[in-house]
């Protein structure tokens, strides 16, 4: 009897073998492409190769911007089934809190994929793989480097968690600094580990360096100063700009407040890039632009007299008026002075859109072009011209907005001897042939030596003078609106400067929005700032010191 039940169990286990081995058979011809297919499914991954982004340098090849790289942590929470004790590790390794790892593995239940921790050093990732966590997977990437930190953020900007720009040069110049990912096919166990690459898809593309115009010892000098004077004169915020005359490249561009890209917490107050996104009134740095009209009109010369007495003068309800009453004056003294009465005058002496025309050739009311992003065209009308009190507040500049970058931009121009020059943000070793002639070198010659007496002794500028170097330049004061019109408490504090002036090599702008210490004139808060500036930076470009002249109040320079 138990020798049947032997040979029944052992045909059963024949049969059963015969079976399966019938249907492997069977399986293996009829649904090959299938299986193949559900198997490849559950081991057989595509993984992207991250390509990484192209270096941001300064004009001497000092890097702003470079690449790291980090790791991205990752799960299938629809596989993962991690207890209190893995948890806890994994987020001891990771630095993040269990409970955080717990939500969100508990709110993305049922996906594939879930990012549990991106841009993990290499140190805690190689923590994180000798715990050996089942399907908790690194993803290699890359995180953006600021060496420089607030000083060069608004210039060079930064990158989001995926790698992308999205402020300043980062986003401008994104398609050219991020490259193109590579790809190959890899071979996974149960539990995801690589057991081998099976194919290679195609290397990553790094992305192009970029070499900036910005030059980082100028840039780390005017931030410092900028930095120091926001706080000691308690002001709102503030900007310098630094522009190279022959090349039209921007040598620095700063602002107050700023912000570290490197602690992406808690930044977004000091993200605007102020030089290029907030438009003022310009004020009396206008004025050198009003003489140049007032040149070209052949009417006046810079010994013109122009009568000032008895200090102010109406037109209709609007009083014009002077500090004092400096009875005639000449045209060189009038920029000297910086009156008000004079150039209100010369402007109703003048075509009614001669200002303006100047204004206009210099850019003004138009987009610098630098690619920075955010750029605005500030604001500049005609339409109202054909109002006396319209054309005299816009030869004192009042009526009309300026960034600090467009007003670096048409003082450019001046500089230059009447050459227009193309702002630039890249080294482009090419440029300085470029630009277009706006105005006649002899009378930009002419302007410029009014300009001079500004920065002497008895000019509204004295302490924008730096020793052994001839200095060019105007100050505005312009008033900030407010609710009921303008505010006489709050002002805009500008000076706009040209170094040296025998051979000029330089063009900065400084702008103090809403300085609250005590003084607020551009004379007495940008000007000195100017002058801190123009003093470290024309040596580091290796300027030297040209013959300084003394100014003559009855006239010009002797």
């Amino acid at each position: 009897m138990g020798s049947w039940r032997h040979y029944i169990v052992v045909v059963f286990f024949i049969a059963s073998v015969i079976g399966l081995c019938g249907r492997v058979v069977f399986l293996s011809v009829t649904e090959r492409d299938f299986l193949q297919e559900q198997g490849d499914a559950r081991s057989v991954r595509t993984e992207t190769i991250p390509a990484m982004r192209g270096v941001i340098a300064d004009r001497r090849g000092e890097p702003l911007a470079i690449s790291t790289p980090v790791y991205g942590v990752w799960t299938d929470p629809s596989r993962a089934q991690l207890d209190k004790t893995q948890i806890a590790a994994l987020g001891d390794a990771i630095g993040v809190a269990a409970n955080r790892i717990s939500e969100r593995l508990a709110a993305y239940e049922g996906k594939e994929f879930v990012y549990l921790k991106r841009r993990l050093s290499y140190d805690d990732a190689q923590r994180l793989i000798g715990l050996k966590i089942p399907h908790v997977y690194l993803q290699p990437e890359y995180r953006r480097y600021y060496p420089a930190g607030e000083t060069t953020a608004h210039v060079v900007g930064l990158t989001n968690l995926d790698d992308s720009g999205i402020e300043g040069i980062e986003v401008a110049f994104n398609d050219s600094l991020q490259g193109k990912q590579g790809g190959k096919v890899v071979l996974k166990d149960r539990l995801g580990n690589t057991i081998r690459d099976l194919e290679f898809l195609g290397a990553p593309v790094y992305g192009h360096d970029l070499s900036l115009s910005i030059d980082l010892s100028l840039q780390f000098t005017a931030y410092r100063e900028l930095k120091s004077a926001i706080a000691s004169h308690k002001a709102k915020s503030g900007s310098i700009v630094i522009a190279d005359v022959a090349t039209g490249e921007i040598l620095a561009l700063v602002n107050q407040p700023s912000y570290n890209p490197n602690a992406l917490a808690d930044h977004m107050a000091g993200m605007r890039n102020r030089a290029v996104t907030d438009a003022y009134e310009p004020g009396s740095t206008i004025k050198p632009f009003t003489t140049l009209a007032a040149l070209e009109s052949g009417r006046y010369d810079r010994n013109t007299p122009i009568k000032t007495a008895p200090g102010y003068f109406r037109i209709g309800a609007k009083l014009i008026q002077d500090p004092v009453n400096r009875g005639t004056i000449t045209l060189t003294q009038a920029v000297q002075k910086s009156s008000q009465v004079s150039f209100a005058k010369i402007a109703l002496d003048l075509e009614d859109k001669a200002v303006f025309d100047v204004l206009t050739r210099a850019g003004l009311g138009q987009y610098p072009g630098t690619r920075l992003p955010g750029e605005v065209a500030g604001f500049i009308d005609s339409s109202q011209l054909k109002y006396p009190i319209v054309r005299a507040a816009f030869a004192y500049g009042y009526g009309l907005s300026v960034t600090p970058l467009q007003l670096t931009q048409a003082y450019l121009a001046l500089a230059s001897g009447g050459i227009a020059k193309p702002l630039s943000i890249l080294r482009d070793d090419k440029n300085e042939q470029s630009g277009e002639r706006i105005y006649d070198a002899s009378l930009t010659e002419e302007v410029l030596m009014m300009m001079e007496t500004v920065t002497a002794p008895e000019g509204t500028a004295a302490g924008a003078a730096v020793p052994g170097y001839r200095i060019a330049g105007k100050t505005g004061t312009a008033r900030m609106v407010g609710p009921s019109g303008y505010d006489d408490e709050r002002h805009a504090a500008w000076f706009a400067g040209i170094a040296p002036v025998s051979d000029p090599r330089i063009v900065a702008v400084v702008l103090i929005n809403e300085p609250s210490a005590g003084v607020t004139g551009g004379g007495a808060v940008a000007a000195p700032i100017f002058a801190r500036v123009a003093e470290r930076s024309l040596p580091l470009l290796g300027v030297l010191p040209d013959r300084t002249l003394v100014a003559s109040v009855s006239g010009g320079p002797t």
